[in-house]
């Protein structure tokens, strides 16, 4: 019997972000980093930013994150597995690339990664694998020991993020008013992106002629609405939707945008609304603006009962799904053959993510996939 633990190749556990403005002062210089390379002039950038001024200029998601790295060093202690965990942002502190500094002097040299998106996309998966090789990259620049990275499979529908969400909305549904419980309706939300990219999300071997982004996010609707059914007895009209559209108007990006849905089904008399949002981790900037403030206004200038489902968060059964993710990961890396959980009619998701996933429109190094320079 091996001698090695459970979660061996791997030595630590890279939380990886978006990261998010902690104060007034950060909300530009944050803003410019998530547009660098794009021209935009620093004045609409302040304009941009008001979401963020509503809030006193700060972003949930850091806080959510520090919780999420609590309790997932509370799992894998508890499973007693001595798997280091460390986080690093994209767009704010802690930087991805000083983490990486951190912990390759701390002498880690074989990292798994969890993303916080649990969807295939460009933005949503191949970016932060680009951003890990830029990071990399800076690294071996300086002369430094470059790590091997390895990111989780997408976890759209393992079943501790999904079950989360069947409480989630079915509390939700609990907050309603009686009278229009019975007949509300489902929205699942999540964040638009370019038509063109969602077509061509994920691998074609995986999902027909690509749209992974869309068929994975109608998997998990489906999935939740046949467990509130279950649950509840009631079959409910439920309808995948979209939110935080930030591009060009000439650009098609997917639709129908959340207020524009709930125009249309209260004119169709839906006598409530409770929105989903199978697209975030966390109740981040975008949940609690583009949801909480945004949409809950248009739904109350309606007329029309609406209430919001809780993100996963930073759940225990979330915290114990990463974990299995490791083992399974780790298994798999050993040459084993672990069980692979996975809800709905999809499947499981790839290990690797397969040369031309999820491309962009200027191909750019990438780690953590088939064609990462880092293997």
């Amino acid at each position: 019997m091996s001698d090695q633990p459970a979660h061996a190749p791997y030595d630590a556990l890279l939380l990886l972000s978006f990261g998010g403005p902690e104060g007034p002062d950060d909300v530009v210089p944050f803003l410019e980093n998530v547009t660098r390379g794009r021209g935009i002039p620093r004045e609409r950038l302040k304009e941009v930013g008001q979401h963020y001024f509503l809030f006193g200029g700060v972003s949930p998601i850091n806080d959510q994150n520090r919780e999420l790295l609590r309790v997932l060093r509370e799992e894998l202690a508890a499973a007693g597995l001595d798997l280091p965990v460390y986080w690093g942002n994209r767009n704010w502190t802690p930087y991805l690339t000083d983490t990486l500094r951190e912990l390759v002097a701390a002498g880690h040299r074989r990292v798994i990664t969890l993303a916080t998106s649990a969807y295939a996309s460009y933005s949503g998966c191949r970016q932060y694998r680009e951003n890990l090789a830029d990071a990399l990259a800076a690294l071996e620049a300086e002369g430094l020991p470059v790590p091997r990275i390895d990111k989780l499979r997408h976890y759209f529908n393992h079943p501790g993020f999904v079950r989360p969400m069947v409480d989630a909305t079915l509390a939700a549904l609990d907050g309603l008013p009686e009278e229009v419980r019975a007949g509300a309706h489902l929205a699942f939300t999540t964040h638009s992106i370019p038509t063109a990219a969602a077509d061509t999300s994920g691998p074609a071997e995986d999902h027909g002629d690509g749209g992974a982004y869309v068929a994975q996010h109608l998997d998990v609707a489906r999935t939740i609405a046949e467990a509130v059914r279950a649950e509840t007895g009631t079959d409910r009209p439920w309808r995948l939707v979209y939110q935080s559209r930030s591009g060009a108007p000439h650009i098609p990006w997917l639709e129908p945008d959340i207020c524009d849905h709930l125009e249309a089904v209260h004119g169709e008399g839906a006598p409530a609304v409770v929105m989903v949002p199978i697209g975030f981790v966390s109740d981040h900037m975008e949940v609690k603006y583009d949801l909480d403030t945004e949409a809950t206004a248009k739904a109350a200038e309606l007329g029309l009962p609406v209430a919001r489902a809780a993100t996963v968060g930073a759940d225990p059964r979330f915290a114990a799904a990463v974990r299995e993710l490791v083992l399974e990961r780790a298994a798999a890396e050993r040459g084993e053959c672990p069980e692979r959980c996975a809800l709905g009619a999809l499947g499981p998701s790839h290990d690797l993510c397969p040369v031309g996933c999820c491309p962009a429109r200027s191909p750019r190094p990438a780690a953590a996939g088939a064609d990462s320079p880092y293997a």
